[in-house]
């Protein structure tokens, strides 16, 4: 069996060359790759992947970045990408941001360097600085959660979704209806999902009382404390919530039993997520599903068409949802 130098030698290049052509790790020549190929194919050396990535250029590998991997959300979106590209030969590569901005920059630059085939990124802002870096990456790039122009995005109808919830309320009778959201900078899930809920509250001629909206971040403590806060500041008492995750409707739920709030008889509580927990929660979380999984084979079917025709076609692909009404209402 041959070694890295003897090929090397053979195709009168330095071995380090030869290890960078080998695992797509870094700028090896036209004509040095051309000379390794020859010397792989003529010896049989290279492993077929090797070989054929050293033919196509393609690492067969793309890379997936996710803000967090503690959420359902997350699993479900990447088991659905997994799930398409796996059936197409390809295999992925994670990164998580842990919600650091910072890091999905470093990460962009990072999956470059490994010479991935495309990226896809499940986006939870739209920073100027996020958006321009995604702009200058030359390999195929996808947008999960969040539509940003020029770039393809796989997003949800979170306006609609809310609307739907909030008027879901309000036919059952309820005129005071509070709200938890979080930070804007997250255009889909902190300014869609309030925006939905301030228009469909205006268009039925509600008022809001501004104790009743607060926000609050992604995790079921602060959810909690939001759900406090609204109790305590509010001059009048609203009747429901929507909280725009599951997570923060469990929060909310878990401290109106600590006072002796009974939901749903004295108070009602929507969110978004569909969340395993949202059913066994009590009483069962009425939700919107959005289907994440769907989305993430979606976007594997886009990422591999941009790879095939070798063309992006900027566009955004609306996943649909679904109303699962529970006694939380």
């Amino acid at each position: 069996m041959l070694t890295i130098k003897e090929i090397a030698e053979m195709a009168n290049v330095s071995r380090s060359t030869v290890s960078r052509a080998l695992n797509n790790s870094g700028y090896v020549s036209e004509d040095a790759r051309e000379r390794i190929e020859k010397v792989i194919k003529e010896t049989g050396y290279a492993p077929s992947q090797h070989a054929k990535s050293l033919r196509t250029k393609k690492t067969k590998v793309i890379g997936v970045i996710l803000p967090t991997i503690q959420t359902e959300t997350s699993g479900k979106i990447v088991a659905g990408i997994d799930r398409v590209l796996s059936a197409n030969g390809y295999q992925i590569l994670l990164a998580n941001t842990n919600l650091n901005s910072e890091k999905e920059m470093e990460y962009i630059d990072l999956l470059k360097a490994r010479q991935v085939d495309g990226i896809i990124l499940i986006a939870t802002n739209t920073e100027k600085q996020l958006v321009e870096k995604i702009k200058e990456v030359s390999i195929p790039f996808l947008v999960i959660g969040q539509e940003i122009e020029g770039v393809v995005s796989v997003v949800y109808d979170d306006y609609h979704a809310s609307r739907e919830l909030v008027s879901l309320l309000i036919k059952e009778g309820h005129e005071k209806i509070a709200f938890i959201g979080v930070d804007e900078e997250d255009r889909a899930v902190g300014y869609e999902r309030k925006r939905g809920y301030i228009d469909e509250m205006q268009a039925n001629k509600l008022t809001i009382e501004g104790a009743w909206m607060q926000k609050a971040v992604f995790d079921i403590d602060s959810g909690n404390k939001a759900m406090e806060q609204i109790i305590n500041r509010s001059k009048e008492k609203p009747t429901a919530l929507f909280a725009v995750t599951d997570r923060l409707a469990i929060g909310a739920l878990s401290y109106l039993k600590k006072i002796d709030i009974d939901v749903p008889n004295d108070f009602a509580i929507v969110s978004i997520g569909a969340s395993e927990i949202s059913q066994y929660v009590d009483p069962p979380l009425t939700t919107v599903d959005y289907q994440n999984e769907e989305a993430g084979s979606e976007a594997g079917k886009q990422i591999l068409e941009m790879i095939a025709s070798n063309e992006i076609d900027p566009k955004k692909i609306t996943i649909d949802y679904r109303l699962i009404k529970r006694n939380s209402v």
